[in-house]
């Protein structure tokens, strides 16, 4: 038997209240025994208007944490400050990510020693998904041209919301950025750090704005600025 691995996963939350039960449901579900790997559940109220904080505040076994309208990069950071694991897996709160597929991360991560493990929805799937607009796949896709530009690196998927590190390099790398460029500083600084970042392939179910999809066009041009900022670690 392997020793036991805690990995504390990471789940920004604003205005999530319609799909945050049932994601932590799930996230409860999945059985881990095999891999002998425990979770710790940080979910961060970034400043929600709606019942968000009120959800999880009623379900066992689940840290809360509230902080005023910050950003998403901000509700991870604050999250990665008080998590406890070996390893962090940052989770986005809707439902566009199968919990399940934690199992071939970790078991990247833990038993053919990746470091560094992203859940890609590319690697394996060509092409926009059913109900994903060509413009969000557009702008995604090719942020993987931009990373590799400034980095060297291409990586099918730089803006996944399942992504795996163990909290002692996450600490090392002393982020700043408070909003979903996050993303784009910690890939930027990881690969400048001469790590290897492994994807492995995930289900995606994309929502659309009506759903809550928060992220626009705006963005976009934030990655950019955020990898040329940090190409350099």
């Amino acid at each position: 038997m392997t020793p036991s691995l805690r990995v504390s996963v990471v789940i920004p939350a604003y205005n999530e209240d319609r799909f945050i039960g049932q994601l932590l449901a799930q996230i409860q579900s999945v059985d881990l025994s095999a891999l002998n790997v425990t979770l710790e559940l940080i979910v961060v109220d970034d400043g929600s208007k709606d019942r968000t904080a009120e959800v999880v505040a009623a379900i066992p076994g689940v840290t809360l944490l509230r902080k005023p309208n910050g950003g998403k990069g901000s509700a991870v950071r604050a999250g990665i400050g008080a998590a406890t694991g070996d390893y962090v897996l940052i989770q986005d709160a809707d439902l566009e990510y199968d919990p399940r597929d934690y199992v071939p991360m970790f078991t990247a991560a833990f038993r053919e020693g990746a470091t560094v493990v992203y859940g890609s929805r590319y690697v394996a799937h060509r092409g926009p998904y059913p109900q994903q607009g060509l413009t969000a796949y557009l702008g995604g896709t090719s942020l993987s041209l931009v990373c590799w530009a400034f980095t060297g690196r291409y990586l099918t998927d730089t803006v996944t919301a399942l992504k795996l590190f163990p909290r002692t390099l996450l600490n090392e790398l002393a982020l700043v950025t408070s909003g979903f460029e996050l993303d784009h500083e910690i890939s930027a600084k990881v690969l400048a750090r001469g790590h290897a970042i492994v994807e492995v392939p995930i289900r995606y179910y994309p929502r659309s704005r009506a759903d809550g999809k928060k992220i626009g066009m705006r963005d976009w041009f934030i990655a950019v600025r955020t990898f040329a900022r940090w190409r350099r670690g």
